[in-house]
């Protein structure tokens, strides 16, 4: 039986100025997830509309694997200190949303090999 990938999104709004230390912040421990069992990668993709949702997408080999990260160490201190005021003083998230998602279709684009 074929699995199927699982995209987990986290919908972080990061106020105006913020936008930089949350990439900052993600580059610091880009690495942590890479080891887990189940992990497929993951972007951290920047609004360029207007709006203030940063998403991170996180790909996953089944919802087994992401609850395994969730509930792992690396996640713990990955996640310490999320709330920690950026330099300039304000929060570098407001608010957070996890949307859960499964591969329904699509194209293979052009990853020939």
């Amino acid at each position: 039986m074929s699995s199927m990938t699982v995209i987990k999104i986290n919908a972080i709004t990061v106020p105006e100025d913020a936008g930089d230390e949350l990439a900052r912040r993600f580059a610091a421990r880009a690495g942590a997830v890479d080891g887990q069992d189940g992990f497929e990668g993951f972007e951290l993709l920047r609004p360029t509309d207007g709006r203030k949702q940063w998403l991170v997408v996180t790909r996953w080999r089944d919802d087994e694997a992401f609850q395994g990260w969730v509930g792992s160490p690396a996640f713990a201190h990955g996640h310490a200190g999320a709330d920690r005021p950026a330099p300039h003083g304000g929060p570098v998230s407001v608010s957070s949303e996890l949307w859960s998602y499964e591969v329904a279709g699509g194209s293979p684009g052009s990853t020939a090999g």
